[in-house]
């Protein structure tokens, strides 16, 4: 198994060498975050100049943060040491409009997740019912209703056409799911948001738990290698089936337990966003090692 191994210059003194290792394998580890991100960025022709803007934007408002109980006088001198950055360039950041965006709340979506959760809605197998298009309960109508009344069920029926997440059959006038994923194919402001808020929470929860004690947030992993094609291939179904289970099981819980909060008039000021991630790629090709010799030694 292979460690970490950290720089030369991280431990050429003692004194100081935990707070430089420290540092170093944070370092690393952005690192590995930065990779994607800039693979991203250069596919669709973000340059280095915009991301740079929003990364000092973003470090203006940690430091902020951090320092939320210093008097105004003090502030910003204090985010000037905390983040490098000078006054003058925090002066200009903080000049400029804020980039406030307000949580989504798609009813596409909502209406969408909750034809895969509610068990009503399920075949025995586990698929999701094709509905009759109009009608009472089960049908696509009674279903967008449920969600919302302040968009008509056709244009939440044409939305999921047209992000091919589900199909009406004219002919016998149902309407049955596509696929069993959210993934909105064809609508690029959607799957960037998607992007945005999934890794950002996700991130965020790895962030509370280094900073902690790594207790505050689940954020676990299964790793495996040495893995064919074919075996990958099953793993996969495996996944998409656990999700399955997973929405079916958490989805309607999460419901009874917002219902609940609300009937006891409980104060409805949190979130939570849980996930499910897979990510294949080919291993790295290993050098052989070298054969490996023991010796007997005599025991006296």
């Amino acid at each position: 198994m292979l460690m970490p191994t950290l720089d030369t210059a991280a431990t050429e003194s003692l004194a100081g060498s935990a707070l430089t290792a420290e540092k170093q394998l944070l370092l690393e580890a952005v690192g590995n975050l930065l990779t994607p991100l800039a693979q991203l960025c250069v596919g669709k022709g973000i340059t280095i100049q915009m991301i740079e803007e929003r990364l000092r934007e973003a470090f203006v408002q940690a430091a902020r943060l951090v320092h939320a109980d210093l008097p105004s006088s003090r502030l910003t001198s204090r985010i000037s040491a905390t983040t490098g950055l000078t006054r003058r360039e925090i002066a200009r950041l903080e000049s400029q409009p804020t980039r406030e965006r307000e949580p989504r709340r798609s009813p596409v979506t909502e209406l969408f997740m909750r034809w895969l959760a509610d068990p009503a809605l399920r075949t025995p197998a586990g698929k999701p019912l094709p509905l009759p298009r109009q009608g009472p309960a089960p049908s696509f109508e009674a279903l967008a209703q449920s969600v919302t009344r302040d968009v008509h069920p056709r244009t939440l029926l044409e939305e999921l056409c047209r992000l091919r997440l589900a199909e009406h059959d004219v002919g016998t006038d149902t309407v049955r799911v596509l696929q069993e994923a959210f993934v909105p194919r064809g609508d690029w402001a959607r799957m960037v948001g998607y992007l945005g808020d999934n890794v950002g929470d996700h991130l965020r929860a790895a962030t509370a738990n280094v900073l902690g004690d790594g207790s505050q947030e689940l954020e676990q992993a299964i790793f495996a290698d040495e893995l064919s094609g074919e075996s990958l291939a099953q793993a996969r179904s495996l996944m998409m089936q656990q999700w399955r289970n997973m929405l079916s099981e958490i989805a309607p819980r999460l419901e009874e337990l917002i219902a609940a909060d609300r009937q006891a008039g409980r104060v409805q000021d949190q979130s939570l966003r849980i996930g499910l991630f897979t990510w294949s790629q080919a291993m790295p090709p290993v050098s052989p090692s070298p054969l490996l010799t023991t010796t007997k030694e005599s025991i006296p």
